[in-house]
């Protein structure tokens, strides 16, 4: 994704060029994202041109960004939550167990 960010559209060889990774796994890899709309690939001559689709990108981005918040306002009540509990634990006087009360 990095590389497909910096340079543009790229074929296989130019994705794998100086990386250990496999031609294979590249394809493998641009195939699943180009499944959930990521990427997208053209012909062009004898290879494939890879390139991102960046409308799709987006839409996640957002996505991302909305489950974020939801999860910063979930942590901060649960924060609040528990900050408040304490306080109010911290208030009260310590009772002995039920079994040492007989």
């Amino acid at each position: 994704m990095s590389r497909l960010c910096a340079g543009g559209p790229m074929s296989i060889a130019r994705l794998t060029a100086g990386t250990r990774v496999t031609r294979q796994a590249v394809t493998k890899h641009l195939q699943v994202l180009a499944g959930a709309g990521l990427v997208r690939g053209r012909r062009q001559g004898r290879q494939s041109l890879w390139e991102l689709e960046t409308r799709q990108l987006e839409v996640a981005r957002r996505y991302l960004d909305l489950i974020s918040k939801r999860w910063d306002d979930t942590l901060g009540r649960l924060k609040t939550g528990l900050e408040s509990s304490k306080g109010a634990l911290a208030a009260r006087p310590l009772e002995p167990p039920l079994a040492s009360r007989k």
